[in-house]
């Protein structure tokens, strides 16, 4: 085999952006559907529509990889999603006929890979993969041990691999694919006996990089805390985005970066707070103290722990400081921002969103607000939020079968998109006219 001198493309963009999610036989998904990912991309429905299950595939992903150990082919039960048994992800109708298998398809700026996950009756999760980087697709297999299954892969691969991604192998070596956490990858191994095993430059380094840097913030579930642990304040947030917030508060009031006081304008215009501060208990450990009064600003003279005052600043606080770090083109997943919060701040908190869309972050939002909606529709009726920002993707489920559809559409200029979904805005009308009728029917 000639050799060549391994190299990676370097014209391609600073991050492999992800552009569009499909899955497969995963939970309520038994087929194929597919999100396009913009800017602020705003995921929509009733309860149990699967709004939250389009995300978990990638959720599952970014868990295994960020793992301190090697979990196998996917970490079922960890900080982003938590599962007991590979069954509980397949798709109930699918599941029912034997099928045990489901696929997540991430289509990113330089490549698009379907990774297919199957597990025996024994729960060993084994992983097909499909990628297209722009050539002829190349299908990778493996056993649950990574050996790979099909060892005329070799010459194959040595075809079809485009010339932005290319490989040496020296005489006495060959071409092999293994496992790497979630993804397939090449490696070159000696023919005979033991020698140095290289890696190959491989498409999922690329996805791996942008899954393990999405930043996942979940809604706030229990009681707010006290204490609040030290961690890292750096762009890379494994797990959970939340248990980060009190050190990146502290390390910018450190450094007098403008961020917090950006942050504290963001909160009182949602009508929260004004002031916001850290307190150092000891190396370990951080407290976060807010005002007391929403309307004062006291100075300093007035703070609380951030545990005696409503939850909807513990609620918030995460997703606005989530927004102000993330980097240009970083993917942030919002579940349900509107939980705890008054209607007004529901309202304003889609204008910050809107904001970070614009400057360039990738919002993934999945909300019940109609008011969040509104606002939206607003910020690009008054030419404030251009269409092409905005991606609305509305979903709904066969009351039969129990399997998820997806309504996807491009808002216009107006923040319109032909038929609003009938059980959303129109839940609240019909609430306001039941009440005007009761108060008419009592008057007469």
């Amino acid at each position: 085999m000639a050799e060549k001198q391994a190299s990676i493309d370097t014209t391609r963009q600073d991050r492999d952006s992800i552009r569009a999610i499909s899955v497969r036989g995963f939970k309520c998904f038994a087929q194929e559907s597919r999100i396009e990912i913009s800017p602020l991309t705003i995921l929509a429905g009733a309860n149990s529509s699967g709004k939250s299950s389009i995300m978990q595939p990638l959720l599952l992903m970014k868990q295994t990889l960020e793992a301190t150990y090697d979990p196998g082919a996917l970490l079922l039960n960890g900080p982003n999603a938590k599962h007991t048994a590979f069954e509980q992800l397949i798709s109930r109708p699918l599941y029912g006929r034997g099928d045990r298998t489901f696929s997540v398809s991430i289509d990113a700026q330089s490549v698009a890979d379907t990774i297919s996950f199957a597990a025996d009756a024994h729960g060993n999760i084994e992983i097909e993969e499909l990628i297209d980087i722009g050539s002829r697709p190349i299908r990778l297999t493996s056993d649950r041990k990574g050996r790979g299954l099909h060892e005329d892969h070799s010459s194959l691969i040595s075809h079809d691999l485009p010339q932005t991604i290319q490989y040496q192998v020296p005489p006495g070596f060959h071409l092999a694919i293994r496992r790497d956490r979630c993804f397939l990858t090449f490696v070159v191994e000696p023919d005979h006996g033991n020698g140095p095993v290289m890696a190959a430059p491989s498409h999922s380094v690329l996805l791996a990089k942008e899954l393990r840097d999405m930043i996942h913030v979940p809604g706030l579930r229990g009681n707010p805390g006290r204490i609040h642990v030290r961690t890292t304040s750096d762009p890379m947030f494994p797990g959970t985005f939340e248990k980060y917030v009190a050190t990146i508060l502290a390390d910018w009031q450190s450094a007098r970066d403008p961020h917090m006081t950006t942050l504290e304008t963001m909160l009182a215009d949602l009508g929260l707070t004004r002031e916001l501060s850290t307190r150092r208990i000891d190396d370990t450990q951080l407290e976060l103290l807010v005002g007391r009064l929403p309307e004062t600003d006291s100075d300093g003279k007035d703070l609380v722990s951030i545990a005696d005052v409503g939850f909807g600043v513990s609620q918030v606080l995460p997703v606005l400081a989530a927004l102000l770090i993330a980097q240009k083109g970083q993917l942030v997943y919002v579940e349900q921002p509107e939980l705890h919060l008054h209607p007004r701040a529901q309202y304003g908190l889609a204008r910050i969103m809107a904001d970070a869309a614009k400057r360039g972050v990738k919002l993934v939002v999945e909300t019940h607000s109609a008011l969040f909606l509104l606002q939206v529709r607003t910020l690009m009726a008054s030419g404030t939020l251009d269409a092409d920002v905005v991606k609305l993707h509305w979903f709904s489920r066969d009351p039969e079968d129990g399997t998820a559809s997806i309504q996807s559409a491009d808002l216009d200029e107006n923040g319109a998109f032909g038929d609003w979904p009938e059980d959303f805005g129109d839940v609240e009308l019909s609430a306001e006219g039941a009440y005007l009728d009761a108060v008419e029917a009592r008057v007469l």
